[in-house]
């Protein structure tokens, strides 16, 4: 089998940390977004990934090939020149695609994070026997969203309301797809809308099912939903009972802690945590609901929460970062500067205290 993963363009609304790298190699939960999704696949059978991409091809692919002989998964690209909206790159990658065996393929956006039941959904698509399956996912409000209207016994899919304002349902497109290689055949290679222009067509012809995903889902793009991501994927692992969650008298509810970072004495960490790799926590620190990326220093008696810390980035002693700051690459903070929603681009030093959420060049 083969998979399709939507990746797109800058990434701008995960600024600054998309200065640094594409989106998809952003870290979460300690590893780059987009590898969650390829682990995901390669797990269910998949042989090869294709990657549609408009923006720095290159920087994916030279990161990617270590994972690929890791993996054993091979990873290509298919660029775009210019934006083809969310069906338009599956025709670019028509070629990639199509192998001959008529098996069905994956489309995934980049950015959703959840617990992928990609087994399950190979099962379900087989069972009703239509042209294309779609994973939908349950929400508070779907009047912020593409409403999918279905038979609840069958799946089938009835139309696609959007941003309704009287309630229909509140199932919205998950951002996980199964195609069957007939699909490609109703796209045409031009800027054009798959939720818009494509599945409302199958779906008229009888042939486009849902499939209600079980299990946390959150489209991570920007850094509040990051943050909250953050914490439900926390959560599953806690639920499966992971041993990759962190025990012990400094932390408090759902911790990730990769095994090089080093924590000194008397802090207090989580919940909803994640510090990577070669990072170095000083003695009394408090953290929560945070990320705190590779190679980062945190200095003594410094308070984060609610905030991102990127790469190799250094916090002063006796700071306080909180309301959705977040630090780009190789940002300095000095001692007892408070941060209230910075957002500090990469390389800078910051001395003075950001009273009120600006961006800081």
């Amino acid at each position: 089998m083969k998979a399709l993963i939507l990746v797109g363009g800058f990434g701008t609304r995960l600024r600054p940390l998309t200065l640094s790298v594409p989106k998809p190699l952003v870290d979460f939960a300690n590893k780059p977004m987009i590898l969650h999704q390829i682990e995901a696949l390669k797990a269910i059978g998949v042989t090869e990934v294709v990657l549609a991409i408009n923006y720095q091809p290159e920087v994916m692919l030279n990161f990617l090939k270590e994972f690929e002989k890791k993996l054993g998964i091979k990873i290509t690209c298919s660029q775009e020149t210019e934006p083809l909206g969310t069906a338009g790159p599956i025709a670019l990658a028509r070629d990639k695609l199509i192998d001959g065996s008529g098996e069905p393929f994956f489309v995934l956006n980049s950015d959703v994070i959840s617990e992928y039941p990609l087994k399950e959904m190979v099962n379900f698509h087989k069972g009703h026997g239509g042209e294309a399956s779609i994973m939908v996912t349950k929400v508070d409000e779907p009047s912020k969203y593409g409403v999918v209207v279905m038979e609840e016994t069958t799946g089938k899919v009835e139309k696609f309301v959007e941003k309704p304002q009287i309630f229909v349902g509140n199932k919205i497109n998950a951002g996980i797809y199964l195609l069957n290689p007939s699909v490609l055949n109703r796209i045409e290679l031009r800027p054009t809308s798959i939720e818009k222009e494509v599945f409302p067509k199958i779906a008229a012809e009888n042939k486009l099912y849902a499939m209600v995903l079980p299990g946390f889902w959150m489209d991570i793009g920007q850094p509040k939903d990051y943050i909250t991501g953050l914490r439900m994927y926390l959560e599953s692992l806690l639920k499966k009972s992971s041993t990759k969650l962190s025990t012990g008298s400094h932390f408090v509810g759902n911790v990730l802690v990769d095994e090089s970072a080093v924590i000194g004495d008397g802090c207090l960490i989580g919940p909803d945590v994640a510090i990577g790799p070669g990072c170095i926590i000083e003695s009394g620190v408090r953290l929560s609901r945070c990320t705190i990326m590779r190679g980062v220093r945190i200095k003594k008696h410094t308070c984060v929460s609610n905030s991102i810390i990127g790469w190799h980035s250094t916090v002063g002693k006796w700071a306080r970062l909180e309301n959705m700051t977040i630090l780009g690459e190789d940002v300095h903070l000095g001692d007892e500067v408070y941060s209230n929603g910075g957002v500090v681009l990469p390389h800078k030093e910051i001395k003075s205290s950001i009273l009120k959420p600006e961006i800081v060049m």
